[in-house]
């Protein structure tokens, strides 16, 4: 089925397939009491619309009032919470001067400081003689103790208006803490008690509350414990929200798993001819990598495979070997690249690797107009195109194929598993084979490729020497230029990559354009320039010119990362080194190091560094091993920015922590894909409760494709 049935079948789904159980957690937040237009608007911004979105939102903190000292036993900057008898007034007869009201109990009296309050409310709620709870932060002020603006002054009788554990929540303009915590609390009142999901053994093995318990924990806990990240109520709600999305991805595999595909069976003729044809000797993690992809061919199923690579370690020559596969086979393959520069740059490398089979092979990007692009629609849609290359282009709805068998997408983590549904509709059922050079830790590979196997490329061509990587200030910067000119001379290239595109007054960091002036004024007129503000066509002319020479030095943003290839270019200065990612250093650093010629790295910093960024820097000097220096980002930096996290197609979690609960994904990859497999109709009473849980966390599209087939 299209992902446009999918989606169809999803929206009828939520219309009248979902369960009716779950439409309390649907419900909009205007159904709370206390809750408008204009503050559902603010609660929209900081948490969602819905009551599921606030009570999926964990507390960002928590206010403990527990703490209910007599006043002479209080001592400064402390939550407090006081049983008091409300003394004299103080009003000021100068607006600007704060009111301010004694108050006492046996042991002493302090002061309650109210700045630009109204003294007839302060009266009604504080009238002298009275009992009152005044719970808040106490300060000294001329070595007397006070609280200004008690968060609290409630009458003996309300006490348990006073929550001991006071949950925070993210705000924006317009949302107090108070108003967040009362429509979290209101959705709370509202929560239905649902069928549990969850193995009853794994819940008793881990002492894990139910789902319905865990939110009423989190969100009103009875012990500051409740709320912290390896809790059992958190980790039972980020367990929910893991098994959620890697079950939705284990439906989508399993379907993917049994969807007839077509065996694309070939003597091998065409993947010997390529393998003879072939400048060097595969590795071994090639030809077992190949293996895999052609077992997964040859199947009577789809494949469904990712194919992470080291930088330089060969994914394009694995891709060729399974085009010939697919050629011999008689089926056409689609190969799409993020950028026209990568684009055309896989065309021309598939055509040299391929060129001993006899195959064809053609490229299509967005700027391919008229009487070339039609000539090029004809040549697929006649099948007279064996491999077509190319960006998003490929897949509007003018480029008509002949018969795609195989689909290859490269760079895949800057797309999800919809867009992976979506790429494969141009031909009928097509084999997917996705390929990434940026490599990935083991837990951000199940989180966004769960639905996928995965084969590993993890040696180097023989011949690469190692890049000798080196640290150095950018005071050293005179010393760098001198470098690159004894370079020069002997015939070398040189990257440069600087952070900026123009110098900006309020970042002192350097600029290309900067950069580009100073060097061409040393080298002269074989200095290039590439950055992401040129067209495509010049970035693609640019490139072309520094791989054929023309330019002896190109200076660069990070545009650079992907796609551009010059063997003959043996340094990479990076500056600002310490601002990049580990994972980008390391794909900008693989520029270099392609061909027979020892390669060096400069990473230039501006002091001073902090201990983390020193740490990164030394990864870089001490490894190449980019599986290794992966894990390392993700312990150093996080997983949120390792990828790019706005265009990497990774899920986005609200209550699992990625790095706190690696040990729960595990475990919830396996669970999903046992449950998927011994039940992927989810019909079995945990299976149907496990729908439940897929709505709450929106993760439907796995129940469409499981009803619709």
């Amino acid at each position: 089925m299209s992902l446009a049935d999918v989606q169809n079948f999803r929206l009828i789904e939520q219309m009248v397939g979902r369960p009716s159980e779950l439409n309390p957690f649907f419900t909009e937040t205007t159904t709370l009491k206390g809750v408008g237009p204009r503050v559902a608007e603010s609660l929209g911004r900081a948490m969602g619309t819905r009551l599921k979105d606030l009570l999926l939102t964990p507390p960002s903190g928590l206010i403990d009032r527990s703490y209910r000292p007599k006043i002479s036993e209080a001592t400064a900057d402390q939550i407090c919470t006081f049983n008091v008898t409300v003394g004299r007034h103080m009003v000021p007869s100068n607006r600007s001067r704060p009111h301010r009201v004694r108050v006492f109990d046996e042991t002493g009296d302090m002061t309650l400081v109210f700045f630009k309050a109204r003294s007839d409310y302060l009266n009604r709620v504080l009238p002298e003689g009275t009992q009152r709870i005044v719970s808040g932060k106490t300060e000294v002020f001329n070595a007397e103790m006070q609280m200004t603006h008690p968060d609290y002054i409630l009458s003996p009788e309300n006490i348990d208006d006073l929550r001991l554990y006071e949950t925070l929540y993210p705000l924006t303009a317009g949302l107090s803490q108070k108003v967040a915590g009362k429509a979290v609390l209101g959705a709370l009142q509202k929560l239905p008690t649902l069928p549990e999901w969850l193995d009853p053994e794994m819940i008793s093995r881990q002492s894990w509350p139910s789902f319905h318990e865990a939110l009423l924990r989190l969100h009103n806990p009875e012990h500051p414990v409740d709320v912290k990240v390896n809790a059992p109520p958190r980790l039972r709600l980020a367990y929910d929200e893991l098994f959620a999305k890697q079950l939705a991805m284990a439906l989508v595999r399993e379907n993917t798993r049994k969807a007839k595909g077509r065996s694309l069976k070939a003597t091998g003729q065409y993947v010997d001819d390529v393998l003879k044809g072939a400048p060097f000797e595969p590795t071994g993690a090639q030809r077992r990598a190949f293996q895999e992809i052609s077992k997964d061919m040859t199947s009577p199923f789809r494949m469904a495979r990712l194919l992470q690579g080291d930088v330089g370690a060969g994914k394009t020559f694995v891709a060729a070997l399974a085009c010939a596969q697919a050629a011999e086979a008689g089926v056409q393959v689609a190969l799409m690249a993020p950028t026209e520069i990568l684009a055309r740059q896989h065309a021309d490398t598939l055509k040299t690797l391929l060129a001993p089979a006899g195959l064809t092979v053609d490229a299509v990007t967005g700027r391919d107009k008229g009487k070339a692009r039609e000539a090029l629609a004809t040549g697929l849609s006649e099948g007279y195109v064996d491999v077509i290359v190319g960006t998003h282009a490929l897949f509007q709805n003018k480029v008509e194929f002949r018969d795609l068998g195989l689909v290859i997408i490269d760079e895949q983590h800057r797309f999800g598993v919809h867009d992976r549904l979506k790429l494969t509709e141009k031909g009928h059922n097509p084999d997917l084979l996705v390929m990434t050079a940026t490599p990935i830790p083991r837990t951000l590979a199940l989180t966004a490729y769960g639905d996928l196997d995965v084969s590993k490329l993890d040696e180097k061509p023989a011949g690469r020497k190692p890049i000798e990587t080196r640290i150095m200030p950018l005071q050293r910067l005179d010393d760098v230029i001198d470098g690159v000119g004894r370079a020069v001379k002997r015939g070398d290239q040189v990257y440069w990559v600087c952070p900026l595109v123009e110098d900006s007054e309020l970042i002192d960091l350097s600029s290309v354009e900067d950069r580009h002036r100073q060097l061409t004024a040393i080298f002269g007129n074989r200095v290039g320039l590439l950055h992401g503000r040129l067209s495509a066509q010049e970035k693609e002319s640019m490139s072309q010119e520094f791989k054929r020479g023309t330019y002896d030095i190109l200076v660069a943003t990070t545009v650079i990362e992907v796609g551009v290839d010059a063997p003959n270019a043996t340094i990479m200065v990076i500056e600002h080194a310490e601002r990049f990612g580990l994972a980008q250093l390391h794909q900008l650093r693989g520029r270099v190091g392609r061909g027979s010629k020892q390669s060096s790295c400069l990473l230039l910093y501006k002091g001073p560094l902090s201990v983390n960024g020193k740490s990164r820097l030394e990864i870089m000097r001490e490894s190449e091993d980019g599986f290794l220096i992966a894990e390392k980002d993700w312990e150093l930096r996080g997983s949120g920015d390792l990828l790019g996290a706005k265009q990497s197609g990774l899920p986005a979690y609200k209550l699992a922590d990625l790095e706190k609960h690696k040990a729960l994904l595990e475990t919830a990859v396996q669970d999903a894909r046992l449950l998927a497999q011994i039940d992927p109709e989810l019909s079995s009473a945990r299976g149907q409760a496990a729908q439940n849980l897929l709505y709450l966390f929106e993760q439907d599209f796995g129940i469409a494709l499981m009803k619709a087939g």
